[in-house]
Parts: C-alpha cells; structure tokens; sequence
C-alpha cells in the first residue's frame, strides 16, 4: 500500500474510509467504536468504527507482520492510512522526518529499513495544501456527555488539573501560603519550611517577582518580511457559550 503517513503526533492508527472501499471490507467487519476522535484543530471526526487488520511491513529482502487497530474514520485525505504511536511503538519503530525513512527490527533481530518516496510525499503533501479539510494528526479521547462540545471539554481539561493525593495543612512562610502533605510529622514539615525559606526568592506568584531576567528569553519574534503587505485576517465569530468560556479563561 501506497500513500502511508507515519505520524508520531497521532494517538490513534486511522485507516480513511476511501481506503476502506479500496479494500473491499465488508462493511459489517467494523466494530462499534465509543470514543472521540478530535483533528488538530479541535473538530470531531466521525468514526465508523475499528478493526484489526494483519499488517505486514517489509523493505524487500525481509518482512515484519502484526495485528494493527485501525479506526476507520470517514474524513477526506491524500493518504491511505496513518500510522500513528500506538502502531510504531508496537513495532518497536523508528522515523526519521529528516532522512525519510523508518527503522524496525523484524522477529529475528534484523533491521527492516523502509524508504520514503520523495516525489509522492511531495505529491501528498501539495494534495493537503489544495484540500480545504483534511486529517492529520488526530487525539483519542473518551466520550463527553454533554452537547455543548466545546464548553464541556474546555471544563473537562481543566478538571484533569494535578491535585494533591493526599490531604495538606496549609503553613506561612516568609509571609506567603503553602500547601504541605499531612502525612509529614511537625519535625519533617519544620524542615521542609526551612529549606523553603532558605529558597524563598525561587518561588514566583507573579510577574513583578521575576526582575531583572533577559527580556529575550520570555518574548518572542516574528520573522517577517518588511516586503511583502500584510493581510488582514476575518475576525472569527463564537456563538454565545464559547464566547463566555473564552471570556472567562483570558480574565
């Protein structure tokens, strides 16, 4: 098969729902699939479902073949299949983007190298371009029970924040807050204080407790051309609930 993506930004083995027809599948081979597929810009993509498949990998003089899930997504794009993490690290893979290709060792320890043609990525890569929509990279996730998709999962990362595991005594020192594990006897929290103490000047709560730090290493620089006119974006228009969401996250 022709036309793979390796992506190693990819949490999901996708194979396109084009590819799937190529292959004449039945169509009951599927099973149901419950999660949520996200592209990289945020929209859902539909999921037909997922399938496991015998795939072989091979660059000529020997061969490698494994069982990969792939989820089978009905979204357009120029290739046929991506390869993401969960395949390559059950390979044991290795892509180079620099050199275009893939190392993986096959079942008796011999180095499968597989080679990338140029001239086909470069006509894939074009293809992409012209395409208004696409899929290349994709995040699995679990399912939302909520309808209002955008402002569910905006809550939902938040409430995946790190908490602490165990139950903390809250104690000032140097005139500012902190959280210690009551787990700790009063010796051993004595002792974390005072090596806090000693380290105070190391904790930031806000910017005007950073002085004196090199402007270049916190701002950033846009290479632009003095040349060439500069485009005026369309300002994009939220409905009500994401526009309170947005909102609230930049206050």
């Amino acid at each position: 098969m022709r036309r793979v993506l390796v992506d190693q930004g990819s949490s999901a083995d996708v194979m396109f729902w084009s590819t799937f027809n190529k292959l004449q599948l039945s169509l009951d081979q599927p099973r149901p699939y419950t999660g949520c597929l996200y592209g990289f810009t945020g929209d859902q993509v539909e999921v037909q479902g997922y399938l496991e498949l015998r795939t072989t990998l091979t660059d000529g003089s020997t061969s490698r073949t494994e069982n990969i899930r792939y989820l089978v997504v009905n979204a357009h794009s120029t290739y046929n299949v991506l390869l993401g993490r969960p395949a390559l690290n059950r390979l044991r893979a290795v892509a180079s983007t620099r050199h275009m290709k893939m190392k993986l060792p096959d079942l008796s320890g011999k180095v499968i190298v597989i080679k990338s043609d140029q001239q086909e990525a470069n006509r894939c890569y074009e293809n992409s371009l012209k395409a208004k929509s696409g899929v290349f990279m994709v995040v699995e996730q679990p399912p939302i029970k909520d309808d209002r998709a955008g402002v569910a999962r905006a809550e939902n990362a938040r409430e995946r924040r790190p908490e602490p595991v165990e139950n903390v005594v809250e104690r000032q020192i140097g005139g500012k807050t902190f959280k210690l594990g009551k787990s700790l006897d009063q010796v051993e929290q004595d002792r974390v204080a005072e090596v806090i103490a000693r380290h105070l000047d190391a904790f930031a709560w806000s910017a005007s407790d950073m002085p004196r730090i090199n402007p270049d290493f916190l701002c950033h620089r846009l290479t632009m051309d003095p040349k060439v006119r500069p485009v005026h974006q369309r300002r994009r228009k939220f409905n009500e609930e994401r526009r309170l969401v947005i909102q609230r996250r930049s206050c």
